[in-house]
């Protein structure tokens, strides 16, 4: 009886510790948003240092997360906030590239402008977020890291129009397009940065209900026709994903993209 005590107590600490993420440190951009928050609420609570960088961050701050105003396509900013803080805290564990924006008019009427925003900000600035981060990386000598980017289901399906029916936020062509970009730009990174003990990885989200700004009932509805599950996620949904990418559990995952869409791209 003794000797199997003693076997319980010693797979509990395998478990704890394979899914121990206390003190680890994780930076997220977008951290203010509706997923963001929900991200960084998640991380905080497993124990982590959370500091979260967005545009605003006088929106949905949360107590024990450290905010920093950043424009994501300012990169001189970006480079010297994320010098400061692998300063400060020693180290970067885990990066989660979780900004993003969309523009949602007809793509008859799609000016350059937007366009370019979309592009700047899913892209191009993510691109500059894991350089920057891999250049400190190296600089201050780190051992390992988990960079986790935020794809979308419209990155590897088409929106279905037949089902914006009452919501004018149509998904966009260009949207689809960067989120695609995302997710190719992870597998790039995976393989080209595994011999620096770095893993890449993207988690792409399906259509996440927002409570406090619901979209259509008949969207809704036909959302969730189309969907196995037959409703939309909820945001916290999608953050189970993002732990276990940042810790020793997926210890040997990398260059893979988690769809969490309720079964929405399976059919």
């Amino acid at each position: 009886r003794g000797l199997i005590k003693k076997s319980k107590r010693a797979s509990l600490s395998y478990i704890e510790n394979l899914f121990n993420l206390s003190n680890k440190v994780v930076l997220v951009t977008g951290s203010c948003g509706q997923l963001g928050k929900a991200i960084c609420r998640a991380f905080r609570d497993s124990g982590c240092q959370v500091l979260g960088v967005d545009i605003d961050i006088n929106l949905n701050q949360l107590a024990g997360v450290e905010y920093f105003e950043l424009d994501a396509r300012n990169l001189l900013k970006k480079q010297k906030i994320y010098e400061t803080l692998i300063k400060t805290h020693k180290q970067i564990d885990v990066l989660i590239n979780n900004a993003g924006v969309s523009t949602f008019d007809n793509f008859e009427e799609r000016t350059e402008e937007d366009f370019d925003w979309v592009i700047d900000i899913n892209l191009k600035a993510l691109f500059f977020d894991i350089q920057t981060y891999v250049n400190l990386f190296d600089k201050y000598k780190q051992s390992v890291g988990s960079i986790i980017n935020i794809g979308s289901l419209y990155g590897t399906v088409s929106p279905d129009s037949r089902i914006y029916i009452d919501l004018p936020r149509k998904n966009s062509e260009v949207y689809g397009a960067s989120k695609a970009g995302v997710i190719q730009m992870t597998k790039y990174f995976s393989t080209h940065l595994a011999d620096r003990n770095i893993r890449v990885n993207c988690i792409s989200p399906g259509g996440i209900l927002n409570p406090e700004n619901p979209q259509g009932e008949e969207f809704q509805k036909s959302y969730a026709y189309r969907t196995p599950m037959k409703r939309m996620a909820k945001t916290e949904e999608m953050v189970g994903a993002a732990l276990y990418l940042a810790g020793d559990s997926s210890s040997y995952t990398t260059g893979q993209n988690i769809e969490i869409d309720g079964g929405f791209s399976s059919w």
